[in-house]
């Protein structure tokens, strides 16, 4: 299984998208989230869900897809880092 280069979390990402002069708690409040939440977002603690991925894209003029590709990239890269017991693959017959 090949590796995956380490993509930003999507969180991060987003608060790239943020003007300097909007607070968590200003965004926040446009989103309709909690800032609690959105700063857990924003830290790449929490998981960019299609809910928000979809308030994301509104708020930023992007697609909620790209929001969560980008989220399944990083999840992805997380999982393929951890150890794991070998799995056998399947032998698969040819059917007649």
């Amino acid at each position: 299984m090949t590796r995956m280069h380490d993509p930003a979390h999507p969180g991060e990402v987003f608060r790239e998208f943020l003007p300097e002069e909007m607070t968590v708690g200003e965004v926040a409040a446009r989103l309709g989230v909690s800032r609690p939440h959105l700063s857990r977002l924003l830290n790449g603690h929490t998981a960019m869900t299609a809910e928000m991925a979809i308030r994301v894209g509104m708020l930023t003029g992007t697609s909620p897809e790209s929001w969560l590709a980008n989220q399944m990239k990083w999840e992805l890269a997380q999982a393929l880092r951890k150890e794991r017991a070998v799995v056998e693959p399947l032998t698969l017959s040819k059917a007649s």
